[in-house]
């Protein structure tokens, strides 16, 4: 690891008032992230890695969501961003990781074990497999249109909890889908949030549902007609 990377693990474990054992595991999670072959991901520099999945995921500390939430699924997990960062920050925190892929699946399993994360499971599943539960807290990043987000998240939300969604530009249509889609499922949307979560990071917004009542049980749908049938149209 560069100067330069432990400089940067060091600002972010300052930024948000990290352990010393998360620095070590954020360290950990970076070197598996670039240099493991059969890391489902394609940033493999470690400087753009750090940006683009640490501090990227990170972010989210800034919310007080985030901070007061005892559970988390982690939807799409993929390589096991944001989950697995923020797992990392919060380590009292239950979290699922929830990837339909069992390359993917495996990859953060390894990890998981490897770093001794004992509060983290890995499900092989989607979404709507879960069925309904009640976390306080479900991350989404990169997964879905708002609409679609909306509904894989609900069934899985307590009253109270949140949903916080990672995406770039803004894009109007999308998102007034996506208000159409919440009422429907018993969420609130809020106003997205621009965060800044490395220097020089343009167009990130935090998209932010709170749900305010049960979402109606003919939800969740079978797998797969979210996305062919979203809500919201």
């Amino acid at each position: 690891m560069t100067r330069d990377i432990k400089a940067g693990l060091d600002a972010l474990v300052s930024r948000y008032g990290l352990s010393a054992v998360a620095r070590d595991r954020l360290g950990r999670l970076l070197d598996a992230l670039v240099g493991d072959p059969l890391a489902p991901t394609s940033v493999r520099e470690p400087g753009k890695a750090l940006d683009d999945h640490l501090a990227d995921a990170l972010v989210a500390l800034d919310l007080p969501e985030v901070h007061g939430a005892r559970s988390l699924a982690d939807l799409g997990a993929g390589a096991g961003v944001p989950g697995l960062p923020l797992a990392i920050a919060r380590p009292e925190l239950e979290t699922i990781l929830v990837e339909s892929s069992g390359r993917k699946c495996a990859f953060m399993a390894a990890i998981v074990s490897e770093l001794g994360l004992e509060r983290v499971q890995v499900a092989h599943a989607r979404a709507e497999e879960l069925g309904r539960s009640a976390f306080d807290l479900v991350t989404v990043r990169a997964l879905a249109s708002p609409a679609v987000v909306a509904e894989y998240a609900a069934p899985l939300l307590a009253v109270g909890g949140t949903l916080v969604a990672w995406r770039g530009a803004r894009d109007p249509q999308a998102e007034l889908e996506g208000e159409r889609a919440a009422l429907e499922l018993g969420l609130t949307v809020r106003s997205p949030l621009q965060v800044m979560p490395y220097r020089g990071a343009q167009h990130r917004h935090l998209h932010l549902m709170s749900k305010v009542r049960e979402t109606p049980p003919r939800f969740p749908r079978r797998p797969g007609a979210a996305a062919k049938r979203p809500l919201g149209r």
